[in-house]
C-alpha cells in the first residue's frame, strides 16, 4: 500500500486594505514543516526515563504511530505540497481529513511576523495515510 503525507499551504492572504498578499516562500515553508512534524507530535506524550541512558537528557518522546505512520517512517518519506488560496478551502480540506479519521494537523500563525498580530491559518498536513485516501481529499489541488 502507497503511503504518503500531504501538506495544504495556503498561498493567498488578506493585507488589510481590501486586497491580498502572498507571504515569503521562507514562511511557507517553516508553516508546512510545522504542520508536517505536528501530525507526530499531537499524538505524542514526553515521558522521563526511570533509567536514563543519558542523565543528561532524560526525556524522551512515546508516539502512538498508525500502521501508516510506522511504514512511512521506516520507509520512503513521500510527501506532497499542494495549494488552496482561502482559509475557508483550507478548514473545508481538514474537516474532511477528520471526518475520513485521517491523521492530520491544522497550523495557525501566531501572527508576530507577517500577518500583523493576527492569528492565521496557514496549512494542514494530511498523513501519512494511505495514499489512495488522502487523495480523496486532495488529489484535486495543484501542486504548490
Amino acid at each position: 500500500m502507497p503511503v504518503k503525507q500531504v501538506i495544504v499551504v495556503r498561498t493567498k492572504y488578506p493585507d488589510g486594505r481590501g486586497g491580498f498578499f502572498k507571504p515569503r516562500t521562507g514562511k511557507l515553508i517553516a508553516q508546512g514543516a510545522h504542520a508536517s512534524m505536528k501530525v507526530f507530535f499531537d499524538r505524542g506524550e514526553v515521558l522521563q526515563d526511570s533509567l536514563p541512558d543519558d542523565p543528561a537528557n532524560p526525556f524522551y518522546l512515546d508516539i502512538d504511530l498508525t500502521e501508516e505512520m510506522r511504514l512511512w517512517v521506516q520507509g520512503m518519506f513521500t510527501k506532497v505540497c499542494v495549494q488552496v488560496e482561502s482559509e475557508e478551502e483550507l478548514r473545508e480540506l481538514y474537516a474532511k481529513a477528520r471526518k475520513a479519521k485521517l491523521p492530520c494537523a491544522l497550523i495557525e500563525d501566531a501572527g508576530k511576523t507577517e500577518f500583523h498580530g493576527v492569528p492565521t491559518p496557514t496549512c494542514i498536513a494530511i498523513g501519512p495515510a494511505d495514499a489512495s485516501a488522502i487523495d480523496e481529499i486532495t488529489g484535486h489541488l495543484k501542486l504548490l
